[in-house]
């Protein structure tokens, strides 16, 4: 089988073609603003270096000081929801491990609740224009 389009990105595992993005958005505990500057650089260093390990790409990546915004591309063996938890727990353990200021403002370091959106009916140039609005918010 051979697919070929020059706007998506495939990828190969054993047993599948796939290109499955989302947009993902993820809250600190009651929202508190606490990723900011030093934390949030880490925050990033986090997502990114964890990649190859759990089988995901990051797209595009937002860190604002109250919220999360990834655009991700995940394997179908592993799974978004099971991704976002495996970075949501690895970030909140490092994370607090290493700014133990955060230990004193929240309880814990995440809301349980996530924000996940295939990319299928807007274009990832739109999910990545939005995310880079972002920024001036």
């Amino acid at each position: 089988m051979n697919i070929e389009n020059t706007i998506k990105k495939y990828k190969r595992c054993n047993t599948a073609i796939y290109s499955c993005q989302y947009h993902v958005i993820f809250c600190p505990k009651y929202r508190r603003a606490v990723l900011l500057d030093k934390v949030g650089d880490r925050m990033k260093e986090l997502v990114l270096e964890k990649q190859q390990e759990l089988n995901y790409e990051i797209i595009e990546m937002k860190v604002m000081p109250d919220h999360v915004h990834l655009l991700i591309d995940v394997s179908p063996q592993n799974g978004i929801y099971q991704t976002v938890n495996h970075i949501k727990g690895y970030t909140s353990r490092t994370l607090r491990k290493e700014f133990p200021e955060l230990v004193s403002r929240l309880p814990t370091m995440w809301s349980r609740s996530k924000f996940i959106s295939s990319v299928g009916t807007v274009s990832l140039e739109v999910v990545k224009q939005y995310i880079e609005d972002q920024k001036g918010k």
